[in-house]
């Protein structure tokens, strides 16, 4: 009986210590608070999405991701350090704690929801996987890829989807795997392989980076869905909360016409849904933690969605990607967030 009370006093005396520990264990919000800026991880270099120019200045969609989270919590889009991952290396950075949130497109699956121990913020783009083939193989159409031989970076859906896809369509073909997208741009230019696969964006992202774009093209297939957008550990309701509403706010000021240019004036505005994005009315950054100005910030510094994808990946870009699926949900897209209120 006595052995029994001490082991019943142990565990007790265990659980309050892990209770305590837990209580005084700092969230993310506060550990980002305490180093004054923020740790997003990022590609080590992809046109359109995240990539350092040669004064160490970086540009992309997924970047801005992480500028926009960083004005939410400082009023300052530029408190915020870019960790360059992998592929490989992204998952174990963030679980790690290396980083504070994972801005690098990654897709989001049923997988990497449940035994990573992450959670998916939301889509800042949707994507699915295609072919980039030389013009002069005479390959219009991907169904004409038997026997391939396939460039494919490592640690990503690609692999997975290739199998399925040419298994399912009875061809076959020879994989050509690399660590990194700039490795695997570099073996198709040097003809190691005959094709190169990944998502359609990143597939007109690295058509950018050859010699000359015009001797490739995208075919016209698209064989997977690839939902990408920004990763956070689980664990931390607050913090999951924070950076899924910062994309979400992002979306909200396009379709309600907030954009950088014109956010100050609309601070005036009688519109009860512009007054709750920029905080002028109600307490929506108090419930996240945050200023309740953030959206203010959000939409000064960094811009709304729209203005975050013509910038980085639109028309008027190298990588010259149509809105298509990533338009708002009134322009013919899916893009769609829940309401600001």
């Amino acid at each position: 009986m006595k052995k029994m009370i001490s082991v019943a006093l142990g565990m007790a005396l265990v659980t309050g210590a892990l209770t305590t520990t837990s209580a005084f264990a700092a969230t993310t919000l506060e550990s980002v608070k305490e180093k004054g800026n923020l740790q997003c991880g990022v590609t080590s270099g992809l046109p359109g999405f995240s990539q350092p120019d040669e004064k160490g200045n970086w540009t992309g969609i997924d970047v801005d991701t992480c500028r926009a989270v960083a004005a939410a919590i400082f009023g300052d889009a530029k408190a915020v350090e870019f960790t360059p991952l992998t592929a490989k290396e992204r998952f174990t950075a963030l679980q790690s704690g290396e980083i504070d949130m994972l801005s690098r497109n990654t897709t989001w699956t049923l997988t990497r929801d449940t035994s990573l121990g992450l959670n998916f913020a939301g889509v800042n783009y949707y994507d699915g996987q295609g072919f980039l083939v030389n013009k002069n193989i005479g390959v219009d159409d991907a169904t004409q890829l038997d026997g391939a031989t396939v460039c494919i970076q490592a640690g990503t859906t690609t692999e997975l989807n290739l199998s399925d896809y040419f298994r399912a369509k009875g061809m076959k073909f020879k994989p050509i795997v690399f660590d990194t997208s700039e490795q695997t741009v570099q073996g198709f230019a040097a003809g190691r392989c005959d094709v190169l696969t990944s998502d359609r964006s990143q597939l007109a992202a690295l058509r950018s980076k050859l010699a000359d774009p015009n001797t490739a093209k995208i075919l016209p297939n698209t064989i997977s869905k690839e939902p990408l957008g920004p990763v956070v550990r689980q664990g931390d309701d607050q913090w999951f909360n924070i950076v899924k509403w910062v994309l979400f706010l992002q979306i909200n000021a396009e379709e309600l016409g907030v954009t950088m240019a014109n956010v100050d004036e609309m601070l005036k505005s009688d519109n009860p849904n512009v007054q709750r994005l920029l905080g002028t009315d109600g307490d929506m950054g108090a419930k996240l933690g945050l200023p309740d100005d953030f959206g203010h910030a959000i939409v000064k510094q960094v811009g709304n969605y729209g203005e975050m994808y013509d910038r980085n990946v639109g028309p008027d870009t190298a990588l010259g990607l149509e809105r298509g699926i990533n338009a708002l949900w009134t322009n013919g897209g899916i893009l769609y967030a829940p309401p600001v209120r």
